[in-house]
């Protein structure tokens, strides 16, 4: 059993990256902190670690978000200093339809010699929301992304 806890909230244009336009940030840029828990059945025990939100995009009803570990159990360390995904379905209060995907059990990459191993996770990169949530209630609450600073 996973548990997932999300407080993330956007905040435009606060994290300038160094690659060309990149200077004033990004529309989807955001802050907050997304908290994992990991029941180990076969070890009897759980697992957590902590990531600081970098970005977030939505839609009504959705939201795709980044952060990177900075907090992790001795059994989840490798994560640590690592970007990771999450995607989140509201499905309305009360409704039981909310899901949530994130990026470590449901993505792989390839490298230039074609051999598979753990994706590669970009700023507001994830899959779909696939898993469904069977206690708890999301509330995802869209905001339109904002518009550059003046003079760009």
């Amino acid at each position: 059993m996973r548990s997932f806890a999300f407080d993330a909230r956007s905040a435009p244009y606060s994290r300038p990256i160094p690659l060309p336009g990149g200077e004033q940030g990004s529309p989807a840029d955001a802050t907050g902190t997304v908290r994992v828990a990991h029941w180990l059945a076969n070890e009897n025990i759980t697992v957590r670690f902590e990531a600081a939100v970098d970005c977030m995009i939505t839609s009504p009803g959705h939201a795709t978000l980044t952060g990177i570990v900075t907090r992790a159990d001795g059994k989840a360390s490798e994560f640590l200093g690592k970007r990771v995904g999450f995607s989140v379905q509201d499905g309305g209060r009360g409704r039981g339809r909310d899901r949530v995907g994130f990026t470590w059990s449901a993505s792989a990459d390839q490298n230039e010699a074609g051999q598979w191993g753990p994706a590669r996770v970009g700023t507001c990169l994830a899959p779909a929301a696939f898993a469904t949530v069977t206690r708890g209630d999301y509330t995802v609450r869209h905001a339109e992304l904002t518009a550059p600073p003046a003079g760009d």
